[in-house]
This record gives C-alpha cells, sequence and structure tokens, in this order.
C-alpha cells in the first residue's frame, strides 16, 4: 500500500470520526462507505442489508469458497473529551470504540481486491449495522439478499487497547463472551409515605435482590458475571411509599449455555425474593450476544497471516469479559474474530478520550489481504 493510499484511508478513517451515527441510524455513515467504493470496482454492492448495512462483493473467475471480512458502521452515545482537530461534530455521539477504523481497514481491503480479484471463489466485505446493540449480526443474517452470499468462513478485528501496537491477539475456541441484559420489574403497593405500612414497598426486595444477583456467580462451577448496571425504586415524591422498582444488570459468561443457566438461576432467586415479600415480577431481556468462538481451521489463516508479516502474536489462554455481535456468525459459519493492539498507553474502549490510532490501518490490511490470498490464491 503506497502512502497516497494509506492518506486516503485516514482522511477516510478521521471523517467517519467527526460524524458519528447511533446503532440502527447510520445511513450517512453508509453512504459515505459506499461514495468511497465508487473507485474500487466491486463486482455486486448491497445496500441496505439488515437495516443500513453493506456488502461489497468481489468475485473469482474459479469455483471456491466464499470468505466474509467485516467491521462495524455504528458510534456510541458517548460525549468525546479529545482534542483533536477531527473531533466528532456530533453532540453526544462518538467514535470511541474504533470502528472508525476498523472501516479503513475493510475498505483498504477493497483497494486490494480493485487490483487485484481473487483467482477463486468470492470475497464479500461487510459493513454491519448496530453492533453496538447487538442486533446488527441477526439482522444481516435473516436479510434474504445476505443468503446467496452465505460465507463458507468469517473474520473480523478488533483493535485493543492495553496491548502494544500492531500485536496480534489470538485464540482458538472461545474469544469473547457471551452476554445478555436483564431488566427485573418488581410490582407492589403504593401507600402514602406516613402510612407505609398500608402499602408494599419494594425497597427491600429490590436490595437483597441485587446483592444476590451479584453473589450468584460465586455458586457457578464456570466463569460467570452479573454487574447491576442500573436501578430505580419508586419515584422522586416524598410524600409517596414506592410501589415499583427496576433492576438492570448484565449476565456474562465465556459459553452461550452457561450464560442461559445464569439467566435461569437469576429469575429462579429473584422470583424467590419477590415471593418472599408479596410483589409481583416480570423479566424482559436485550442487548443479546452470542459468544465468540474462533474455529481452528479459520485460526490458522489467521496465525500464518501474522506469521508471513512478521508480527509480533500473543496467543491468549483466557477469553476476553467483554461481548461482540460477530459471534452470532460463529454459529453459522467457521470464524475467526482476533485482536489488534492498539497501544499499551492507549485509553480503553469506551473511554471518552479514545481515539483509533492510524498506524493500525495499514497492519489490518495486510493481515485481511494475507488471509484473502491464502484462501482465494
Amino acid at each position: 500500500m503506497n502512502k497516497s493510499e494509506l492518506n486516503q484511508l485516514i482522511d477516510l478513517r478521521k471523517t467517519l470520526h467527526q460524524n458519528p451515527e447511533l446503532s440502527g441510524e447510520e445511513k450517512e455513515t453508509a453512504k459515505r462507505v459506499v461514495e468511497f467504493f465508487k473507485d474500487l470496482k466491486p463486482d455486486e454492492v448491497i445496500e441496505n442489508l439488515g437495516g443500513n448495512g453493506l456488502a461489497f462483493i468481489y468475485n473469482g473467475q474459479e469455483e471456491g469458497l466464499t470468505s466474509m471480512y467485516r467491521c462495524e458502521l455504528d458510534g456510541l452515545p458517548i460525549w468525546e473529551e479529545n482534542n483533536i482537530r477531527h473531533k466528532s461534530k456530533v453532540e453526544g455521539k462518538s467514535h470511541v470504540c474504533g470502528h472508525d477504523g476498523h472501516m479503513a481497514i475493510i475498505s483498504g481491503l477493497g483497494m486490494k481486491l480493485s487490483k487485484e480479484r481473487p483467482k477463486k471463489g468470492k470475497v464479500v466485505l461487510l459493513f454491519q449495522p448496530a453492533e453496538e446493540t447487538g442486533e446488527g449480526a441477526l439482522a444481516i443474517v435473516e436479510d434474504k439478499k445476505f443468503h446467496k452470499h452465505n460465507p463458507d468462513i468469517a473474520f473480523a478485528l478488533h483493535n485493543l487497547p492495553g496491548y502494544e501496537k500492531n500485536q496480534i491477539v489470538i485464540k482458538k475456541g472461545a474469544f469473547a463472551a457471551a452476554s445478555v441484559g436483564l431488566k427485573i420489574r418488581l410490582k407492589g403497593r403504593n401507600s402514602h409515605s406516613a402510612h407505609p405500612e398500608a402499602g408494599n414497598s419494594p425497597a427491600e426486595a429490590m436490595s437483597k435482590c441485587i446483592v444476590a444477583l451479584e453473589k450468584l456467580p460465586d455458586a457457578m462451577k464456570k466463569f460467570t458475571l452479573v454487574t447491576v448496571i442500573h436501578a430505580r425504586l419508586g419515584e422522586m415524591a416524598f410524600g409517596t411509599t414506592p410501589g415499583e422498582a427496576l433492576i438492570c444488570a448484565t449476565l456474562r459468561a465465556y459459553e452461550n449455555e452457561t450464560r442461559d443457566l445464569l439467566v435461569a438461576y437469576s429469575e429462579k432467586l429473584c422470583t424467590q425474593i419477590a415471593k418472599e415479600y408479596g410483589l409481583e415480577i416480570a423479566f424482559e431481556y436485550t442487548e443479546s450476544f452470542t459468544a465468540t468462538h474462533n474455529d481452528p481451521e479459520a485460526w490458522e489463516y489467521g496465525n500464518e497471516a501474522a506469521k508471513k508479516l512478521k508480527l509480533k502474536v500473543k496467543h491468549i489462554r483466557i477469553p476476553f469479559r467483554w461481548s461482540e455481535d460477530f459471534g452470532l456468525f460463529s454459529k453459522h459459519t467457521k470464524t475467526l474474530l482476533f485482536g489488534l493492539g492498539s497501544g499499551k498507553k492507549q485509553p480503553q474502549l469506551h473511554e471518552p478520550n479514545f481515539d483509533f490510532p492510524d498506524e493500525l490501518i495499514e497492519t489490518g490490511v495486510n493481515m485481511f489481504w494475507e488471509i484473502a490470498k491464502d484462501i482465494h490464491g
């Protein structure tokens, strides 16, 4: 990749960084990507895929595998706190996860493919919407337009603060956790705050549920984590004894089955507490992420690419606790999600002063290009 091409990708990255859009709202982001690909001669362009998603198809002349390389379109509802010229122009929204950089990398792969088509098979470059909410991958998989391009093997990367810049972080098997957001609603009965005995406040039950949920992983055989992220009791009305409560928690495990078991135990535990206090209880789930599982064959392609490029590689033993929407593709095809170190002193993902380091773009493009050459000749 020459300096002019790299500068084009950096300019694209900075433009995307300045104009973030939240999950499900990525229309302008998609337009910018389509405009960038006009000169890159894909054989097919699919728009409005699973919402605002995009796919660019490059066909080989011979029969072969279909490989997919995926990045994310969406930003976050986080105020950016950076003193940089390309700071987000949108109040309360930012790309402090690095999806702008991931899009630049896949666009760079498009640059390579426009000059050198795959000899055999087919390459799909996927720009996925709504990764942050865990809704985008499912919408893609369920979209009929995607079915004729179902991949035999799929790849993605995520930049990882805390690791050396351009270091490849890789693992066979479980790589990122399964998770789900749980909402618990407790319903008792309001009364005047001067006569609390006339009502049925869920305050004590709510407190017990919070403590019990966060202690629940201690009783599990495999790794699990429950993080209570929000709680609300009644309303700000000093003359009223509260009659309702809401508890929100994120439940995590390295395997889908273990997460589902944690969900079942959480429901049982909180139901028992609610019954003890004579309260009604209801459960609701949101932002469900499947565990990301790295297939041995896909892992081999990634590991070999890193070796060819003489990159530093860190083979981790323990999966990451965070979740990635790419995990849903693991249920449908062979997948590899690997990490690309973004600096030991780099702010962590989702912190307001995070900014994707442009030095990673060329490494990311080269990793995917080596994998694609290996698969497609």
